[in-house]
């Protein structure tokens, strides 16, 4: 656990001072005191972390972690776990949605394989951090041995190690990629918040009413079956996880250790944050959640991080692209805050203020 332990410690708070001069400053720009919404916010804690009231994102990378799930046996997804590989190889390939939207918003994409049930080439340009090939079913037991679920946080950590031993990145988002992982996600919400499966779980990729109906059933068995403790992240993640879940969980720590802000990406992204702020309190303060998914569970997990999302327009995909998106509107709080003239500034008076 020496890695895991090591980043917990190397948490740092965000500069508060800075981030007051930045507040300040969004109050006396020549607008309408908040007029831009949850972008004041998002600029001021991206001040305080960087240490400067005029931060730039130049470096952007999302990491779309990969595993595999036991649970599928259980007939809760339209389809097969052979579609994880294939998918990570249309990753490489730069033919997934990702990829496009990584482009788009300048940022690089790169695959860590956590727990995917194949063997890669160990040539393939992806983190190669496989813990093991899947997880095991959780109705009938826990997902996977405590000294998994750590080993898979500490693959995220190291990923973000190598990142920084690399040059680092200035900002980074999380994404996913696992046939059937919306169910231990749901599972993991329904463990720490302790709302009845019905209320947390949604339809994946679509699967139908009966579908739905045995899926919700599943996760109930699960949470029976292990009685995973919200009070410990660690178990909970064992219990009723998933290996990517974990190297989520990671990065997010990772992250927070480098003094790196985190963008986590839609329901299984932030089924590993959770992890990561249910483990690591101080993590938090690193974190940006990029959008809400219109899975049921997604809200209860930004409510239970205290979280606002940046958007909400319907996505449900995973890989990372909601978190694509959301790095345009991070540098765009950035330029925001360096950037609007004060009252002062631009010689307006402003008896309001």
């Amino acid at each position: 656990m020496k890695t895991l332990e090591r980043a917990m410690a190397a948490i740092q708070p965000p500069d508060t001072e800075i981030y007051e001069q930045a507040l300040a400053r969004l109050a006396q720009q020549a607008r309408p005191a908040g007029s831009l919404g949850v972008l004041e916010q998002t600029s001021a804690r991206l001040a305080a972390i960087a240490g400067t009231l005029d931060v730039h994102l130049d470096k952007k990378m999302i990491i779309t972690c990969a595993g595999d799930h036991g649970v599928v046996d259980e007939g809760v997804s339209l389809f097969p776990r052979e579609v994880t590989p294939q998918m990570v190889m249309n990753f490489v390939n730069d033919g997934a949605s990702i990829n496009v939207l990584a482009r788009h918003a300048g940022a690089a994409i790169k695959v860590a394989d956590i727990g995917v049930d194949f063997d890669f080439d160990p040539d393939l340009p992806i983190f190669h951090k496989k813990v093991r090939k899947g997880t095991s079913n959780f109705t009938k037991g826990s997902a996977m041995t405590r000294a998994e679920a750590i080993a898979s946080i500490n693959a995220g950590v190291a990923i973000v190690d190598e990142l920084f031993e690399q040059g680092g990145v200035d900002l980074l988002g999380t994404g996913d990629m696992g046939i059937g992982n919306t169910t231990p996600s749901a599972a993991i919400i329904a463990a720490f918040s302790g709302i009845a499966p019905e209320q947390l779980t949604g339809r994946g990729t679509g699967i139908d009413d009966a579908m739905f109906a045995n899926k919700i059933q599943v996760i109930r068995k699960g949470l029976e079956v292990n009685q995973p403790d919200p009070r410990d992240a660690i178990d909970v993640l064992a219990k009723v996880g998933g290996f990517e879940i974990g190297g989520l969980a990671g990065l997010v720590i990772g992250a927070a250790s480098h003094g790196i802000p985190v963008v986590c990406d839609g329901f299984i992204s932030t089924a590993g944050a959770l992890i990561a702020c249910e483990l690591v309190p101080a993590a938090k303060a690193y974190l940006f959640a990029s959008h809400r998914s219109i899975e049921q569970g997604h809200c209860f997990m930004h409510d239970r991080l205290n979280l606002t999302p940046l958007l909400d327009i319907g996505f449900r995909l995973g890989e990372g692209t909601g978190a694509a998106l959301a790095f345009n509107l991070l540098s765009a709080s950035t330029r925001i805050l360096a950037e609007i003239k004060t009252f002062e500034e631009v010689a307006i008076r402003n008896e309001n203020r």
